[in-house]
């Protein structure tokens, strides 16, 4: 069974967990071979990457290494800060070792409050996944604040349609890079 490690890359707020649910939500809808899973970073008292030994690191930091290690693919997201990724998925960028996404394919999700904002998945969370050597999903979402009501549910039928679109395509890609 292929695992699919969600990541919402923020300690604050919860409109980019929900997006990450909600792709992960449509993976294991239509594909009951792949076990999701999200690490939500608000659940962990994660360390600053400090350049020491990872089994220096608190227990919290420990095992977001570890569950980001074990998984097989990846979707991320970040709310956008100051047309930045967040600093917390920043330093779990750091504290993770390069080549555990060594040719791995990883998408990307977004929130902000600026229809500008979309531009940090091109412009920031590309790069670094290219950096890593993945295998990046051409695809992404970027959810602006309107797009949630006031539950943080998505109420936007094209934001929907996208979602659905990415779950497929890092499933397909997850399929066709496979290692047997």
């Amino acid at each position: 069974m292929m695992k699919l490690l969600g990541i919402s890359g923020t300690i604050t707020g919860s409109k980019t967990a929900a997006l990450v649910n909600k792709v992960l939500n449509e993976v294991e809808r239509n594909y009951p071979d792949v076990q999701v899973e999200l690490l939500d970073l608000r659940n962990y008292k994660l360390e600053f990457c400090d350049g020491r030994p990872n089994s220096e690191y608190n227990a919290d930091t420990q095992m977001v290494i570890e569950t980001v290690n074990s998984a097989d693919f990846y979707l991320v997201g970040t709310p956008i800060f100051q047309a930045s990724i967040s600093g917390a998925l920043k330093n779990l960028f750091d504290l993770i070792p390069v080549a555990t996404f060594r040719q791995k394919v990883i998408g990307f999700v977004a929130t902000g409050g600026t229809y500008q904002h979309f531009l940090v998945i091109e412009n920031q969370l590309k790069p670094i996944a290219g950096y890593f050597r993945c295998y990046i999903a051409p695809s992404y979402v970027y959810a602006h604040s309107e797009h949630f009501d006031k539950n943080n549910e998505i109420i936007d039928s094209d934001v929907m349609e996208r979602i659905s679109s990415l779950a497929h395509e890092l499933v397909l890609m997850q399929r066709t890079f496979k290692k047997e």
